[in-house]
């Protein structure tokens, strides 16, 4: 399951095969993203895969850094049911005021992007006090034969797949920056697998 953002524009082989490797989560779209409520903020939006799952929402604003997945997302953006504003630009520095958010959607992204822990850090910021996180990400195994694959295998994984890190401690790093977790369920197998992912909901604290 490669991950949809590529950290280091452009990686235009991504974008036209993200499309395929992508779009059987839409289970795990459709249990999501429904759950977000007023003004939404979403980093990484790839292809715009998640577009079509919104709705009754304020508007959706997005960033992504990769030219030739905007492009797409833009073409996905016209036929949403919602209003959706995209930006180029990375999560690391996002271009909103603070506490302008009342959900943030996270699908797939941290593990490519180059600095997360600053990327999770703008989204507290623009985030509202108890706003919501919708986050469905692939993570570090808590196994240590599939963990020490992980690390054996990201060096190469990186390059084929536009920076994804199979190691990265996903969940972890969300509650470590300032988010409490409300919800975390595995989707699919959590062992024996090089990519145990999870979606559930974190609260910004405080």
């Amino acid at each position: 399951m490669p991950c949809p953002v590529a950290p280091d524009p452009n990686h235009p082989w991504v974008a036209r095969s993200i499309d395929v490797m992508m779009r059987p989560l839409g289970k795990v779209r459709a249990k999501l993203l429904p759950q977000a409520r007023g003004r939404v903020v979403e980093i990484g939006v790839g292809t715009g895969l998640n577009f079509e799952y919104y709705d009754g929402i304020e508007g959706l604003w997005g960033v992504e850094p990769d030219p030739s997945m905007l492009e797409r997302a833009m073409e996905r953006a016209k036929q949403a049911r919602v209003p959706i504003e995209l930006e180029k630009a990375g999560a690391e520095a996002l271009p909103y005021a603070d506490a302008f958010f009342d959900t943030a959607v996270v699908t797939w992204v941290l593990c490519t992007i180059p600095e997360p822990q600053a990327a999770l850090a703008e989204l507290r910021r623009v985030l509202k006090p108890g706003g919501l996180v919708l986050y469905a990400e692939h993570t570090r195994s808590r196994f240590p034969i599939a963990s020490r694959l992980q690390n054996l295998l990201t060096p190469a994984w990186k390059r084929i797949s536009g920076g994804c890190h199979l190691n990265r401690p996903a969940v972890d790093l969300i509650s470590g920056a300032g988010f409490e977790i409300v919800e975390m369920r595995p989707c699919g197998r959590e062992d024996w697998t090089l990519f145990p992912f999870y979606r559930g909901v974190a609260r910004r604290r405080d």
